[in-house]
């Protein structure tokens, strides 16, 4: 009987091992910088096993990023959520992620190489490599629309509230992967004369692209824990964040 009882709690206990999918630190290399991501395989893969590559905003990886990654693997995602610092190059607070984040920005081709390896760390988890999605927050949303516009291997790219600008002497090359841009409408941090520039970039590039205002919506409208004062400049906002994931989802199954 006890024989009986030691076996049924096993065989309980894999039933609930499967059921669930459980999140995996990744470690990879760029040249000598260790780099730590986190791998997701959803217990009930969607056909053709698509992905997400997630960048994170500029702290690196936080709980937003973690929960968001979650949420996609449990509707069938295989999620992969980049380091883009290194494994010992995490910031300490919003100083030292700005001066990280202002250095990738300047060095492009270093971030590109950062968020390549990502990728590569996505499909060797097992993601289609013909099926992925690359998505960001705010950095990252800067990183996601660099992965279109250097054609990385994927089949769109979506910013959350991500910076638009890029170098005007970079030359632009047509873009294959679909852009999806969600924005707040009143997001400071990204001047007018940005958001022009963009969008003639994706004009130039024959992109297949589209942005979506949020009303009363500034930078970090995702982000519960930046608060609720839009004269910051930095808020959370329930309806845009509601609505941004939603026109994700929607993008996500119409590109994959």
């Amino acid at each position: 009987m006890i024989m009986r009882n030691i076996t049924y709690l096993i065989l309980f206990g894999l039933i609930v091992s499967e059921s669930f999918a459980q999140p995996k630190a990744v470690e990879y290399k760029d040249g000598n910088q260790v780099l730590s991501g986190i791998s997701i395989v959803p217990a009930k893969q969607l056909k053709d096993k698509p992905g997400v590559l997630i960048l994170p905003a500029w702290m690196g990886i936080q709980n937003h990023e973690k929960e968001v990654a979650n949420q996609l693997a449990d509707l069938g995602y295989q999620t992969f959520i980049a380091d883009i610092y290194g494994i010992d190059q995490r910031p300490t607070g919003p100083k030292e992620a700005g001066a990280k984040a202002g250095y990738f920005k300047k060095n492009i081709k270093e971030y590109q190489t950062r968020i390549q390896l990502a990728l590569d760390q996505l499909v060797k988890q097992g993601a289609n490599p013909e099926k992925i999605v690359v998505i960001g927050y705010c950095f990252g949303g800067t990183g996601a629309i660099e992965a279109a516009r250097i054609n990385m291997k994927v089949k769109g790219a979506v910013s959350f509230h991500g910076g638009l600008a890029k170098d005007e002497a970079r030359k632009i090359d047509e873009i294959s992967p679909k852009v999806l841009v969600l924005h707040g409408a009143d997001d400071p941090n990204v001047p007018k004369d940005d958001i022009d520039k963009f969008q003639n970039e994706m004009r130039t590039a024959k992109a297949d692209w589209q942005m979506v205002y949020y009303a009363n919506a500034v930078h970090a409208f995702t982000e519960k824990s930046a608060g609720n004062d839009n004269s910051k400049g930095v808020a959370y906002n329930e309806k845009a964040d509601k609505r941004s994931w939603q026109a994700m989802l929607d993008f996500l199954k119409e590109v994959l």
